[in-house]
């Protein structure tokens, strides 16, 4: 007895292009230059030879950077766009839920839009009626359906058409992105019916910027980039990938701000702060969550504070943490030329994402600031996909213990 699972979908050799006219036919005049100009099109190649297939019970990740080609990809397997070049096999029916909405109509009630995409799913009223309720509740807009959809806010619009769309009982189920809309609270209801999908075997497959869920759920995921596959199978090793891929553009973003920053230092900032994972190790502006990072902090020797303020921050100015540094005490602080120096080092046992430290040298009962560098270089805090124990949600990680009594 074979132990081969069937196909769901099949991509064979995907080519997908688009013709991107250079110039625009907005008059007659213009519509008749252009052709006796043979206007010039431009030709965007979104894919370029994807192959690869999803089976049946599989939860299949899709991810990539903004451009790399897969929301095309779902379209293409959706049936909204046709391959330049090769085929999709879609083996049974196939509900896409690629743009949250599609199909509302702003000038009807949210209960009329209910019916309408009810519908457009292929549900006859009696059935909507029976669903209507607990469609209604899923959502919390109890008291919102008589009103027009046009007066809901976008986060009311994107409960409201997944509580829809979750009641397809297709094959095989698409989803674009869903995660990244609704607040919190909208967000884990949308896990625990990921979570029930992946118990009954439902065959989903799941574009995706979000890490976390492509580990969770997924038993398989693609890496696109470029409209070329870079990765395919365990999606531990696509997620690690991926955010390998993102943080080669991180640095070159941090790299082209901290230059500004280091310019305002030269140009008579009186603190400087440097970054590195090592004492011989060059700057560095990347570094894995719970990996220590040594700091230098100079000043010149004019600017006599008694004490060193060091403060992080999160990029979105979220304050994490303080620490202070006592220029009195001698075995911390030394002597070089005109100016003095200090090291610190901090264990980086916060959650992955943007920092900055701000850096103030002040008196010694801290009444008096003479001098602040704020902020320093930003630098990224970069998920190890290898050491699970320190993958955790939330701003940082608490010392912690179980006891037993």
């Amino acid at each position: 007895m074979s132990d081969k699972k069937e196909v769901a979908i099949a991509i064979n050799d995907i080519h997908k292009e688009f013709i991107l006219p250079q110039s625009k036919n907005s008059t007659f005049k213009q519509t008749v230059v252009n052709i006796v100009k043979k206007n010039r099109k431009v030709v965007q190649k979104v894919l370029d030879g994807v192959s690869f297939e999803i089976d049946k019970g599989d939860f299949f990740g899709i991810v990539g950077r903004n451009g790399s080609g897969k929301s095309t990809l779902l379209k293409l397997i959706a049936g909204v766009y046709t391959p330049t070049i090769g085929s999709i096999d879609v083996n049974g029916n196939l509900t896409p839920f690629i743009e949250l909405g599609v199909g509302f109509n702003p000038e009807l009630t949210g209960k009329d839009n209910v019916y309408l995409n009810g519908a457009l799913l292929g549900f006859n009223r009696r059935q909507m009626d029976v669903m209507y309720r607990d469609i209604v509740e899923f959502a919390e807009l109890q008291q919102f359906m008589d009103q027009k959809l046009k007066n809901y806010s976008s986060g009311m619009q994107v409960r409201l058409a997944f509580s829809i769309a979750i009641k397809a009982k297709n094959d095989i189920l698409m989803f674009d992105e869903v995660l990244a809309v609704g607040d919190e609270a909208f967000q884990r209801k949308c896990t625990d019916v990921f979570e029930q999908y992946k118990a009954n075997g439902q065959t989903v497959v799941l574009v995706t910027h979000a890490m976390d869920t492509v580990k969770k759920f997924c038993n398989r995921a693609v890496l696109i980039n470029d409209g070329q596959i870079i990765k395919i199978g365990n999606p531990k090793d696509v997620a690690d990938e991926y955010s390998r891929l993102n943080q080669v553009v991180i640095d070159k973003s941090n790299d082209k701000k901290n230059k500004g920053i280091e310019k305002n230092q030269d140009a008579g900032q009186h603190i400087e702060v440097r970054m590195s994972k090592s004492k011989n190790e060059k700057p560095s502006n990347s570094f894995l969550v719970n990996e220590r990072v040594r700091l230098s902090l100079c000043w010149i020797e004019k600017m006599s504070g008694e004490k060193m303020i060091l403060d992080l921050y999160k990029n979105n100015g979220v304050h994490v943490s303080s620490f202070t540094c006592s220029t009195f005490e001698n075995n911390k602080v030394v002597r070089n030329g005109n100016r003095r120096k200090a090291i610190m080092t901090v264990n980086l046992n916060i959650s992955p994402g943007g920092y900055y430290f701000a850096a103030t040298l002040v008196s010694r009962d801290f009444t008096q600031k003479l001098s602040t560098l704020n902020p320093t270089n930003e630098f990224s805090v970069l998920k190890d996909w290898t050491r699970a124990e320190y993958v955790f949600n939330g701003l940082t990680g608490l010392s912690h213990e179980w006891i037993k009594e």
